[in-house]
């Protein structure tokens, strides 16, 4: 945890958390009735926690925003708040339970008041998940800004940012913790796993996730990259002879994607987060519709009709998809028409210079790909935000599944046609080297490069001020600086454009690698760096997240088995292709093709068996579960006997009391 820290112009001393930064033209009254809900008791409707307005520092200037308030808790507050968002943590025994404040002496590394037991990413989250929850009361409107409507029971930080009075609340660095973590993560180059704990603690448990997949995805790929460099050396010129790295593929996608089912829940039950119940979720800050009651909740907020949502997605969402897969289609052939040109040209008088004509086409549409990626990208996500929907869950499904279709086709219709309408080997192994090569070269720059540079040049005068204080005196950068540079800051999106890009790179290995063994090598070469430019991001320059708690990857889960499925067919289809495979049916075509879908019918019959036989949950964390359950049933049955025993005990008390003061009256009446 970050030491204590003054907050200016205060008087309390407190751990500053979450920084809320309300617009420069928000109104006092606003400011001041917000203040006063977040510091209220919980019986007043408020919650309880430590705020405090930062000041401008060390030469600030009447340019920058003054409605920047930090925020922070008691020690107890945050204990309370831990078994209110139900965290778990290990007990005394190695399990791992819910944490409660009766119990709390029963939890490893619970010492003394327990100042060091939650990390600060929990600490953080604790604090985001309390300001979500505070709620209004009878106000109409937001102290100050009529436009601001206000409902009973509903979220104010939520309506607060859709309306544009907050403009963004985030977690603050923890600048020794930082320097560890970078260090131990990307500054020392080694060959070693990544310190997936230490993330998890900083960053929480999506993050960590997400990093750990990415590991596990690139020693997944080394056995396929082994393979593939002596095939690539030895039987380069033979296009034909990929039949059995074709088979290779088959048992590979199916089986890493099992075996990483069993990894990550290992790693989420001992984060904490497999047993976990998932919250009430909110609607989004977004949601919009006609004032009605929640017949779940019981209060008032916005409606909206699902009819009218599915109609917009039906008959506006949908056609806009297509349309743009049509287009895609479009320049899929432009694309074919320029390779046939560069072809001809190389045919008419082969040079070196025409060789390298050849490429251009491919490059060319490499780059294309990835702008029309992009573009599409925000298409959808305003697409997606027009359906109005109500939940953030439902709204990351469709962007997913709208973004995942478009660029699966987007990315691999060109390698399908040239695979089994042309079936042209070596065009095939040239684009999909080419393509890949390209689109890594691309995310690099998009990814890693451009992100620092337009950091560094947001806060270039910031920065010098920081160098200027470092080479004067080795003093900590004072805290108002620190927290004006971390909200200029980018703003990190979350983990969508990460697995988007593993989920690629998943399939242009598994789907055509067997014709160009090496791609498993440029992959695992392309993951590394990505493991270092992740990292450096993280630390340096995005805002730090709030923590995530997830137990898997979730809907991107799916994603890659739906992938693996769609590779097994691919597979099937090659090696059904392959001169080795048709040498056996030299007279009827037919009789291969029956064949082939056969085969490729049982290897998906085994790829489902498969994924029966091999257990989601290591049977020693079944064991622990199966444990906590059955001490809970028991504790629950021990309750109900005291509770039974303890109305036993008073009966027949109350019936003594009853017999005495009948006597008595008799005795009076005598």
């Amino acid at each position: 945890m970050v030491p204590a820290v003054s907050a200016d112009c205060s008087s309390t001393s407190f751990t500053p958390l979450v920084v809320l930064e309300l617009a420069s033209d928000t109104k006092q009254e606003a400011i001041a009735w917000l203040l006063s809900r977040i510091r209220d008791p919980h019986q007043n409707g408020g919650i309880e926690l430590l705020v405090e307005q930062l000041g401008l520092g060390d030469g600030g200037s009447e340019k920058e925003n003054p409605n920047l308030f930090l925020v922070g808790a008691k020690w107890q507050r945050l204990l309370s708040g831990a078994e209110e968002v139900g965290l778990f943590k290990e007990f005394s025994d190695g399990s791992m339970r819910g944490f409660t404040c009766a119990n709390k002496h029963n939890f490893k590394h619970f010492e003394g008041d327990g100042d060091s037991f939650l990390s600060m990413a929990e600490c953080q989250y604790i604090i985001k998940h309390e300001l979500d929850t505070l709620r209004a009361k009878d106000e109409t409107h937001v102290p100050g800004h009529p436009q601001a409507k206000l409902y009973p029971g509903k979220s104010i930080i939520r309506r607060l940012l859709s309306k544009g009075v907050l403009i963004q609340v985030f977690p603050l660095h923890e600048k020794e913790e930082l320097k560890r973590l970078s260090y131990s993560w990307y500054q020392k180059i080694k060959l070693s796993f990544q310190p997936l704990d230490d993330i998890r603690r900083y960053y929480g448990e999506g993050q960590a996730l997400y990093f750990g997949f990415l590991e596990y995805f690139t020693f997944a790929l080394v056995p396929m990259a082994l393979i593939g460099v002596p095939y690539y050396l030895f039987d380069w010129e033979n296009y034909d002879k990929y039949v059995v790295f074709a088979v290779f593929n088959l048992v590979w996608c199916t089986v890493i994607l099992e075996l990483w089912k069993r990894f990550s829940t290992s790693l989420a039950y001992s984060w904490g987060t497999l047993s976990r119940k998932k919250a009430f979720e909110e609607p989004r800050p977004g949601f919009h519709g006609v004032l009605g009651f929640n017949p779940v909740t019981g209060r008032e907020e916005p409606l909206y009709s699902n009819t009218k949502r599915q109609l917009c997605v039906y008959l506006v969402s949908l056609p806009f998809v297509l349309l743009c897969l049509y287009l895609s289609l479009y320049v899929m052939m432009i694309y074919f028409l320029m390779e046939g040109w560069a072809l001809s040209v190389h045919d008419e008088e082969p040079t070196f210079w025409t060789r390298v004509l050849l490429f251009i086409p491919s490059i060319i549409y490499a780059v294309v790909i990835e702008i029309m990626n992009l573009v599409y990208r925000y298409a959808a996500e305003f697409l997606t935000e027009w359906e109005n929907h109500r939940l953030e869950s439902s709204y990351q499904n469709q962007l997913i599944l709208k973004v995942l279709v478009f660029n699966f086709f987007n990315c691999f219709a060109s390698l399908f046609y040239i695979a089994f309408a042309m079936q042209d080997m070596a065009l095939l192994r040239q684009s999909l080297a080419t393509l890949l090569i390209t689109s890594q070269i691309l995310n690099q720059i998009m990814e890693a490069f451009l992100p620092y540079w337009l950091q560094r040049r947001r806060n270039k005068k910031m920065m010098r001020k920081v160098q200027k204080r470092k080479a004067v005196a080795e003093a900590e950068l004072p805290l108002a600086e620190q927290v004006r540079l971390e909200a200029d800051m980018s703003t990190y999106l979350g983990t969508f454009d990460d697995y988007l890009e593993l989920f690629l790179l998943f399939g242009y290995v598994s789907l055509f690698s067997c014709v160009y063994p090496l791609a498993a090598v440029l992959v695992v070469l392309n993951n590394i760096t990505e493991v270092y430019s992740d990292a450096f991001k993280m630390c340096r320059v995005f805002k730090r997240p709030f923590s995530e708690p997830a137990a898997n990857i979730g809907v991107w889960q799916l994603a890659f088995e739906a992938m693996s499925v769609i590779a097994v067919v691919t597979n099937c289809s090659l090696i059904g292709m392959s001169p080795q495979v048709k040498a056996y049916f030299p007279e009827s075509e037919t009789q291969l093709i029956l064949w082939t879908v056969a085969i490729e019918h049982g290897l998906l019959a085994f790829k489902f068996i498969l994924s029966f036989i091999i257990p989601d949950v290591p049977k020693h964390i079944q064991i622990k579960l199966s444990r906590l359950e059955f001490e809970s049933l028991e504790a629950l049955k021990k309750k109900r006997q005291l509770y039974v025993v303890g109305l036993s005990f008073n009966r027949p008390k109350q019936c003594f009391l009853l017999s005495n003061e009948t006597n008595r009256s008799e005795l009076v009446g005598d």
